[in-house]
């Protein structure tokens, strides 16, 4: 067996009712902390009242959107003066985002491009950084259990990383129940990206027994709940969502990720479009892409046939099953989302360059790039 290893989040608590535990877990670390939320700080309110209650001193921070360089930078600002102990996320992948990179920079004494990926000097932090406590409110990206925080660079039409092991969160606390009645093109787009999140560790060349064991088992469940969700609100299906995305979220902090994210990376940094939505819209393309292509699909043809099982038809048929699926439940496609064709050649040409396609099971050319883009 080729050598393997792996890297977990310090302590995961998952199930419904576990958020109930976060005040005084979080306080535990600390009399002073940064609380990052999302858009909304009313959705944010129970955790803030219920840790003023433990005596905690906060700095509430509001991420409206997919964090960017300035978004980061401003909200550095406010945080490198005031004395905090702990770090906490409470949202999407976003806010997770902002506050895992928060937490890596505070103590930092360089700033952010010190650390950011391909634009940046790409350094490791010298420092460590804060204790750090991700609590989702979306079933997709999994930053709750990952090493890196996702930050995008307007000016140069990318998305780029600050990575580093010792940014996993110390606690992960996952409660399905905070996302129930999540907007369903939410729930559309951040499960098309789960499902991808643990598609590609498993057909990638990266992929290890651990995240075999991780995600193997949660392909058709995930597609399953994801289908359930899309008929009307179901508790079941959204604790099913939430372990698929929590399983994705270690497995590609394990073991890598392929073309969708490669992809949407790039893309991400182009047009305004959520994350969720544009790997959904290129999952299916870039499956019938790597299945054509790779020497050995054994894999692949093995996850189309857990699609096929569910969508029905053959494995053949799957990823336009999967397409042709979500498209009907409403995803709009790459077009519709911002992409113009005339984008198509220089994001397949970037997406090459980025770390996610490392660990795609074929290198594409750039014309299979541009196709899947086409389709998607």
């Amino acid at each position: 067996m080729t050598p393997f290893a792996f890297a977990l989040p310090g302590r995961v608590l998952f199930g419904r009712g576990e958020a109930a535990r976060a005040p005084g877990l979080i306080r535990a670390l600390g009399s002073r902390g940064v609380l990052v939320h999302g858009a909304d700080p009313r959705r944010a309110a129970w955790l803030v009242e219920a840790l003023q209650r433990e005596g905690a001193a906060l700095l509430p921070l509001a991420c409206p959107a997919e964090p960017t360089l300035p978004m980061l930078e401003a909200a550095l600002a406010e945080a490198k003066g005031f004395g905090a102990d702990w770090v906490a996320g409470l949202g999407g992948g976003a806010a997770l985002d902002l506050g895992k990179a928060l937490a890596g920079l505070i103590p930092a004494p360089g700033g952010a491009m010190d650390h950011l990926e391909v634009v940046g000097r790409g350094l490791p932090l010298v420092a460590a950084p804060l204790p750090y406590v991700a609590i989702p409110t979306t079933a997709g990206t999994g930053a709750e259990a990952t090493r890196n925080a996702v930050i995008g660079l307007p000016e140069h039409g990318r998305k780029v990383s600050i990575r580093d092991e010792r940014m996993l969160p110390r606690l992960a606390l996952v409660d399905p129940a905070l996302t129930d009645g999540c907007p369903r093109g939410v729930t559309l787009a951040s499960g098309l990206d789960a499902l991808a999140q643990v598609i590609e560790p498993y057909v990638s060349c990266k992929a290890t027994p651990f995240t075999d064991a991780l995600v193997r088992p949660v392909i058709a469940p995930g597609l399953a709940a994801l289908m359930r969700l899309m008929q009307g609100e179901d508790a079941a299906a959204r604790d099913v969502m939430a372990w698929t995305s929590l399983c994705g979220g270690m497995a590609l902090a394990n073991g890598g990720l392929g073309a969708v994210h490669g992809l949407a990376g790039v893309i991400g940094g182009l047009i305004p479009a959520a994350h969720g939505a544009i790997c959904g819209g290129l999952l299916g393309p870039v499956l019938r892409m790597n299945r054509e292509l790779s020497p050995r699909p054994e894999r692949l043809d093995e996850v189309c046939g857990l699609i096929a099982g569910i969508l029905g038809g053959t494995s053949t048929e799957a990823p336009q099953r999967l397409a042709d699926w979500a498209r009907a439940c409403g995803l709009p496609d790459l077009g519709a989302q911002g992409l113009a064709p005339s984008q198509h050649a220089t994001v397949a040409e970037a997406a090459l360059l980025s770390s996610s396609m490392r660990g795609n099971p074929v290198v594409p050319p750039v014309a299979a790039l541009m196709a899947v883009l086409a389709a998607a």
